[in-house]
């Protein structure tokens, strides 16, 4: 069965969203993103009228494409019976090895946008926010539970932005396994 050629607003947002990702927003022109999404730039400009919109709209689908795959990838490693210490491992070591890693699409648009689209910074604390609340989902339910989720969290993006510094992810899932063994409800 021959599957849909994605539409034109589609084609749009995936260019971008890869562009942006490998490249930076601030390196990536709209003339390039037109060109490789293979549209005009009437087409593109009614979709998005300025590429603050693009942006935004980056941001929501790097957003929900995410955390589809962080979850899946988590609750697979979860499911295979790993503890959720070593599962986040393995979940973000399938990541920094994936030779299109560069480190979190939001911590970087924060850096690189925070004063040409301030907005990004709140988008960014969304984000990163519904990142706590889905691992508080696996701890207690508790004040404590909450506080390791934030904790963890931190440490996740301590570990990613290490990962992209570094250029691989060895050293950084080291520390990570090492920290992540001195907190108890992470290995139930």
């Amino acid at each position: 069965m021959p599957t849909a050629t994605p539409g034109a607003r589609d084609r749009i947002l995936q260019t971008a969203h890869d562009l942006f990702y490998r490249d930076g927003i601030r390196a990536t022109g709209i003339d390039r993103i037109i060109k490789e999404a293979s549209v005009t730039k009437v087409t593109f400009y009614r979709h998005f009228p300025a590429k603050d919109d693009l942006i935004r709209a980056f941001l929501d689908y790097r957003h929900q494409r995410w955390m589809a795959w962080f979850s899946r990838t988590l609750e697979a490693q979860t499911g295979e019976g790993k503890g959720l210490a070593e599962a986040l491992a393995a979940t973000l070591q399938n990541w920094f090895e994936d030779e299109a890693f560069r480190g979190c699409a939001f911590i970087n648009s924060a850096v690189e946008m925070a004063e040409a689209l301030p907005e990004t910074l709140p988008i960014a604390r969304a984000h990163k926010q519904a990142m706590v609340q889905y691992l508080a989902d696996y701890l207690p339910d508790s004040a404590g539970g909450r506080q390791q989720a934030a904790m963890l969290a931190l440490v996740i993006d301590g570990a990613i932005v290490k990962a992209q510094r570094d250029g691989s992810g060895q050293e950084a899932l080291m520390l990570l396994r090492a920290w992540l063994a001195l907190l108890p409800a992470a290995e139930d």
